[in-house]
């Protein structure tokens, strides 16, 4: 353990959340969420939830101020989206960064386009239905 760092944080994810530079995207999956076979770079936190993980990375993680930081999948046709998934994520984005603006939603396929070129994925417990979320990672300002 280390001081300052949320016990949710891994020493597999925290070296790749150091890792990663400005515009790299790293995506929080849902435990339904193909990420073996998407990205060759997964992290298991199998039984963390998104909004546990959200709140640990966020801590250490500045959201990008340039582009849309915050991704979500939009609901396939004839599918329901339950709005309580992104007002819990919102939520805990809001401790750690209180201006985010409401994730962008995007097409299922568009999605996994995306998920191929991120940095990683973080595989989750989360069981919430479209509760994959991308964070796309900013500057993070000087000490």
């Amino acid at each position: 353990m280390l001081k300052g760092i949320h016990p949710a944080i891994s020493p597999e994810l925290l070296k790749i959340l150091a890792e990663m530079g400005h515009g790299d995207e790293i995506i929080l999956a849902d435990a339904h969420f193909p990420g073996h076979a998407v990205n060759p770079r997964v992290v298991r936190c199998d039984g963390l939830s998104i909004t546990t993980l959200l709140d640990a990375i966020l801590r250490l993680f500045e959201l990008d101020s340039y582009a849309d930081p915050l991704v979500m999948m939009a609901v396939v046709p004839g599918d329901t989206l339950d709005p309580a998934v992104e007002t819990r994520y919102m939520a805990a984005i809001h401790q750690q960064a209180p201006g985010a603006k409401p994730p962008v939603r995007i097409d299922r396929f568009e999605f996994y386009t995306r998920t191929q070129q991120a940095y990683a994925v973080v595989m989750t417990g989360e069981l919430a239905k479209y509760g994959n979320i991308i964070l796309k990672k900013g500057v993070t300002p000087a000490f």
